[in-house]
This record gives C-alpha cells, structure tokens and sequence, in this order.
C-alpha cells in the first residue's frame, strides 16, 4: 500500500485544499484516499500506467478507476467545452484553466535575515463593465529573524 505522502510534490503546484473541496461538491461526497492519491499523481504528471507502477496496482484497473471517478467529476468541475478525456493530460489542462495550479513559491531573502516563501493558490481574471478584475489568492510564510537587530539605513551617494 502507498504511504500517504505518495505524489505530495503535487501540493507544490496545485491548490489541493480547493480541488478536493470542490470536487467532492461534483461527486456529491468526500473524495476517497484513493481517489486524492490518483489525483495528485496526476497532477505531478505522471500516467495512468506510471500511477499504477508506482503504487504496485494494475494499470487497466487504475485507468478505469480514474474514467469511473476523476474523470467525471472533473468534467462536472470544470464543464469543458469538449467533454471528452481524450488524455490524461486534459485534466490538468482543464484544472490549470480552471485556475487550480499555483505557481512557483517564490522564495525571498536578505540580509536582515527574514525571509517569505509567496505562493500564488489561485488567480482568477475576468473582465466585467469595461473593467479588468483580478482576484489573487495568496499564502504568504514568513520566518522571523532569532535575533531582533537594527536594520540601518545609509544614503548611497552617487
């Protein structure tokens, strides 16, 4: 059996907590163990047949698996125009669209020893009375400095 942390890099660049939310809310339930753990091995793009290696499972049995589940509650998700999986790629594609992916945390440091890791969870664009509104959902982890100190400073003369 796979260790719960199977395909946790995919909480890197998706924002997980929403997905599961809002596909259980197109299931009409919470989302099994499994069905996460396919998901997120999707996510970190990897196969049907490269999920099923890695988690010692057939891989005719983990692709009808994931047609009888992910595959349907993602279309009920994200009403694709063209409803048809014909990839396993489309459903990244679609949440991507959909504006599940997070970028890349940003990590920043300086010298005053504080340092933040920003991590875009989602952003939203639409374009309403002639106006742009983009809504951005952020996490925002900063470490405080063990030592306070003073930070100084100086006029840079040219």
């Amino acid at each position: 059996m796979a260790k719960k942390e199977t395909f946790s890099e995919a909480a890197l660049h998706w924002d997980l907590e929403t997905l599961y939310k809002d596909l259980a809310s197109a299931k009409g339930k919470h989302l099994t163990p499994t069905e996460k753990l396919h998901l997120r091995g999707l996510l970190c793009e990897y196969s049907p047949d490269e999920i099923a290696d890695i988690l010692g499972k057939s891989a005719k049995g983990v692709g009808v698996d994931l047609c009888n589940t992910l595959y349907r509650y993602v279309k009920v998700l994200v009403e694709p125009s063209n409803g048809k999986v014909d990839n396993w790629r489309n459903i990244c594609e679609w949440l991507d669209t959909a504006g599940y992916k997070s970028d890349t945390p940003l990590e920043a440091e300086s010298d005053d020893h504080l340092s933040a890791k920003i991590l875009i969870k989602k952003a939203n664009v639409k374009l309403e009375k002639n106006q742009i509104i983009v809504d951005v959902n952020l996490r925002i982890v900063a470490t405080s400095p063990t030592e306070f100190s003073t930070i100084k400073v100086e006029d840079e003369e040219e």
